[in-house]
């Protein structure tokens, strides 16, 4: 798994370096389709391909299989005029989680790319503690009040700053147990 994750976040970095994230469709399936595959080809068969199977995590079941094609396009068709409508659309994407492995590093580069082109802000996410950001996500489904006090709290205009960029990958892997080699 740490070879995986390795080779990911180096793809993630090359994502932006190389200026490829200008191609990715924002805030649509295709579009997180299009990120997952940049992250995860090559360390998976199933890059970029919404899920056949069931899966849960932590005893919350995501959303079924049998209904994901239907439920990714509803999700797909929500707002993204506010700040409020990006965070649901977030919730909801999270909820369905589209694929076997990889959503969440996935999916925080589909969030930052619909503020972005919205709002132009992005998130600062080296700021947001882990375990707090985890808790909201739980909870979310139910209220999403707390993840967006989270991250409204560590927006930033700086959205082409590379540092932030950066660092903002590195915690986002961080989230998934991904710890840096010294």
């Amino acid at each position: 798994m740490k070879h995986i994750d390795k080779s990911s976040i180096e793809k993630a970095f090359k994502l932006f370096e190389s200026g490829d994230i200008n191609q990715i469709e924002v805030g649509s399936i295709r579009g997180l389709q299009q990120i997952h595959t940049y992250l995860f080809d090559g360390l998976y068969d199933f890059a970029g391909k919404i899920r056949q199977q069931n899966i849960s995590k932590g005893g919350f079941r995501f959303a079924s299989a049998l209904y994901l094609n239907d439920i990714l396009l509803s999700v797909e068709k929500m707002p993204e005029n506010t700040f409020e409508e990006i965070i649901s659309k977030y919730v909801e994407m999270n909820i369905a989680h589209p694929f076997l492995e990889g959503n969440g590093r996935s999916m925080r580069i589909w969030l930052d790319m619909m503020l972005k082109r919205t709002l132009e802000q992005v998130i600062n996410w080296q700021f947001i503690d882990k375990n707090l950001y985890l808790q909201a996500m739980e909870r979310s489904p139910v209220n999403d009040l707390e993840l967006r006090t989270i991250i409204q709290t560590h927006l930033t205009a700086d959205v082409n700053n590379r540092e932030i960029i950066f660092k903002g990958i590195e915690q986002s892997y961080y989230y998934e147990g991904y710890e840096k080699e010294d």
